[in-house]
């Protein structure tokens, strides 16, 4: 029943579309995130390192991934002295990309629950103990096969717990005109790491021992460290709600990803992408080694054009931002890529080859940083870490099987074939991206809409069950079929913030009549479904409450599950 424009919910929980209307009009004047700016024309391809802590992490990471690569040299060499199995040694990768697929997820829930400075230190902290430990084993000579692999795989699960939560949280050290360059720096860092480590690790490795690339690898998680410790991040908003589980939020993430058409784009395109591209990374050495007949150092070179064209793509990045949509963006590096890919099938000269992998490098970053950039800035700040999860575990599967893929069909057609089946590959992937664009999403768009008004419960206090939410809606007359277009357009809002269940229904006896219903897992799912709305959706709402009939208020009914007494007799 209604009451000067309240409406009275089932269980007991009172919501009025006056107040839902207040709240949605509190927030329309949000400045934004401290420091939210618009972008400037022209921005330095290094303007990120004008933040000290952007500085000093980054740095710090750099060393670090240089000592992560230089304990994959000392692995595989301590390996090859260990056994002449071949299965062992190729088992030293997947230990080291295992913990990926099986972590990442939950790694990425954690990330957005608990305070990520103590979750950096004590991941960070827990490798540089594995490592240590691997090096005083190695150092003594008791390594055994199996205890390589075990501890190869402890610091792979500490970097796994370390990757969704560090991949997020560098560009919020920057201005936001700086975080799209922020994460292309990111990828320079890697592909650096990558051409140096293997270097100075195959050069010490050949002075020394296996031992001390370790040492190296175990002191490099120390400026990491000094450099978290040194970091004072801003606190994560209040909630009047209980913290979730981390159950809870796997589930929250994966809903969000499902229910983001934009997501999915970005997750399929950078899955294929990643199937042949990596095919390069895999068959590299082979190409080295029977093409252009070069030992470990002309290796070496080779990568060390990739990290010249990355540098070089990172100081194209901002220039052509200005100038060319992400989606072409994307599909020109594909492209490119894939004219990487084919050069290397057919051309047997390394000077050549050289300058082609320096191509290759630029397009390599112009693409991993279209992606990153496009799919973290289509993320809402609650589910950040957990989101960036998915895209870790669809980046690295999707490399991890082109590898394999590629690796086989090398091994049965040829070297060749296999480039020659990477490139068209990539050239078709660049074709699926016409079909599929890139869905762009304004940050500001996925900020908080405000304090809506929390229903309240006045009867039932048990709320562990489901509810059920139920909204009577009375268009103006002939605009029925608008609002129900209308809810359908929105029937993902409702899923990403809480919704396991959605529907539109109409009345037999009554068109002017339409219920949406859909149903939360949980009272207080309930209630952070109320906080995770986005001023996107606080549009739609806006939209959809313009063609009510202002005679007519909407009616939100909240339906608490039913429980049966279990005392009574039956």
């Amino acid at each position: 029943m209604k009451r000067a424009g309240v409406t009275l919910m089932a269980a007991g929980a009172i919501e009025t579309s006056d107040e839902i209307m207040r709240a949605m009009n509190a927030s329309s004047d949000d400045a934004g995130p401290p420091g939210a700016t618009k972008a400037r024309t022209g921005s330095s391809p290094w303007a990120p390192f004008r933040s000290a802590d952007f500085a000093r992490m980054a740095s710090a990471q750099f060393v670090s991934n240089v000592g992560g690569w230089m304990q994959t040299v000392g692995a595989q060499e301590l390996m090859l002295t260990l056994t002449t199995s071949a299965t062992l040694v190729a088992l030293i990768q997947t230990a080291a990309g295992l913990p990926v697929v099986l972590l990442a997820v939950p790694a990425g829930a954690i990330g957005d629950l608990v305070d990520r400075r103590r979750l950096l230190i004590a991941s960070q902290s827990f490798m540089l103990l594995a490592a240590a430990l691997l090096a005083g084993l190695a150092l003594a000579g008791s390594v055994t096969p199996l205890l390589l692999l075990a501890l190869i795989f402890a610091v792979g699960v500490g970097q796994t717990l370390t990757s969704p939560t560090w991949q997020t949280l560098q560009p919020e050290l920057v201005a936001p005109e700086d975080r799209t360059q922020a994460i292309a720096l990111g990828s320079v860092n890697q592909n650096l790491s990558r051409a140096v480590g293997p270097a100075i690790g195959g050069a010490l490795y050949a002075a020394t021992s296996a031992g001390l690339l370790f040492v190296v690898n175990a002191v490099s998680f120390i400026p990491v460290i000094g450099a978290v410790a040194r970091w004072r991040g801003r606190e994560r908003p209040a909630s009047a709600v209980a913290p979730e589980h981390v159950v809870g939020a796997i589930r929250a993430g994966a809903r969000y990803i499902a229910s983001s058409p934009a997501l999915r784009v970005i997750l399929l395109r950078a899955g294929l992408f990643m199937l042949f591209a990596n095919s390069i990374w895999a068959l590299l050495p082979l190409v080295a080694r029977t093409r252009l007949h070069l030992g470990s150092g002309g290796y070496g070179l080779l990568l060390g054009g990739v990290g010249i064209g990355a540098v070089t793509g990172a100081a194209l990045l901002p220039r052509l931002r200005q100038r060319v949509p992400a989606t072409v963006l994307m599909t020109v590096g594909t492209l490119v890529f894939a004219g990487v890919t084919l050069a290397l099938a057919l051309v047997r000269v390394t000077a050549l080859d050289a300058l082609v992998l320096v191509i290759g490098g630029v397009a390599w970053i112009l693409v991993l940083s279209t992606l990153n950039s496009q799919y973290q800035s289509t993320l809402p700040g609650w589910a950040k870490a957990r989101g960036m999860s998915y895209y870790l575990v669809v980046f690295q599967g999707g490399g991890a099987l082109g590898s394999a893929a590629f690796g086989a069909v090398a091994q049965d057609a040829g070297l060749t074939g296999a480039l020659l089946a990477a490139a068209i590959g990539l050239a078709l992937v660049a074709l699926v991206g016409v079909w599929l664009p890139f869905k762009p999403i304004s940050p500001q768009d996925l900020l908080p809409a405000g304090d809506w008004p929390d229903p309240q419960l006045v009867g039932p206090t048990a709320t562990a069950g489901p509810v059920l939410v139920t909204v009577e809606y009375r268009p103006r007359p002939g605009l029925e079929q608008e609002l129900i277009a209308a809810l359908y357009a929105g029937r993902y809002a409702r899923r990403r913030t809480g919704a396991v269940s959605w529907r539109v229904w109409r009345d037999a006896t009554d068109p002017g009549r339409v219920l949406e219903q859909f149903v939360v897992g949980s009272w207080e799912e309930h209630l952070r479904q109320h906080e995770r709305v986005s001023r996107r959706d606080q549009q739609r709402l806006e939209q959809i409450e313009a063609m009510i009939d202002p005679s007519h208020p909407t009616t939100v009914t909240h339906w608490l599950a039913a429980m049966a007494d279990r005392n009574a007799s039956s």
